[in-house]
């Protein structure tokens, strides 16, 4: 982490779980750390807790379904701090309905709209900030999910669908950074079922979701999940 220290971190959905964790972890390595999420009261809150760290963190509300909040949240770090060199695409929806026979287009195009275009966007504009500067070291780091490898049984399956995007597309961009020469490295980091906040989008039904929570800490084997 050493060669990170003093550079400029952006991570989306920073406001809880996950992305809150890798906030605080690169701020306590000395990293220049911008959160962005909806939730700007809960990341003001994080600011404060690691205020003595060695680096620094900046919280900016950004709502990632929308193209203008992400251009914005770019200009704020150029203006900022000349850029971004490291971008953790984090952000990430469920979505209530996990049929894809009871689903509908609107919660289809909002979970795709988080987890697949604001990913895409945030990439692009990364690449594009380490080349204005003449820097060809950056890091692009997409949160997937152990669904973006096979489809679970109980799973919501459109969510399930955009993991699997995140893996193509980043395997995509890859190529394309190889072909151009580019040292701009991108990572996928697929985690399996994390105690946050995001477990209670899994359903309306309160029971099902600590159901998931219990199965999370619980020892393996020993809880099964009633989807009923």
């Amino acid at each position: 982490m050493e060669k990170w220290k003093g550079r400029v971190a952006l991570v989306t959905g920073a406001s809880s779980g996950i992305g809150a964790a890798i906030c605080e972890d690169l701020v306590k390595h000395g990293m220049k750390v911008v959160g962005a999420a909806r939730r700007i009261e809960k990341m003001q809150e994080l600011g404060e807790k690691l205020k003595n760290e060695k680096g620094t963190f900046l919280p900016v509300q950004c709502d990632v379904t929308k193209d203008e909040d992400i251009y914005n949240l770019f200009d704020k770090i150029k203006e900022t701090f000349g850029g971004v060199d490291v971008c953790v695409n984090n952000a990430g929806t469920l979505g209530y309905v996990l049929d894809l026979l009871k689903g509908t287009p609107e919660e289809w195009r909002q979970i795709s709209n988080v987890n697949v275009i604001a990913l895409c966007l945030c990439s692009k504009l990364t690449v594009n900030s380490l080349k204005e500067r003449g820097l060809d070291d950056g890091h692009i780091i997409n949160i997937s999910s152990i669904c973006g490898h096979q489809v679970l049984v109980g799973s919501s399956r459109f969510y399930t669908g955009t993991k699997f995007a995140v893996r193509a597309l980043s395997e995509g961009l890859r190529q394309e950074l190889q072909a151009a020469n580019s040292g701009i490295k991108i990572s996928v980091v697929s985690p399996g079922l994390v105690k946050t906040e995001i477990v209670n989008q899994i359903t309306e039904n309160p029971e099902y979701a600590k159901q998931v929570l219990d199965i999370i800490v619980a020892p393996r084997g020993s809880l099964k999940l009633d989807s009923k």
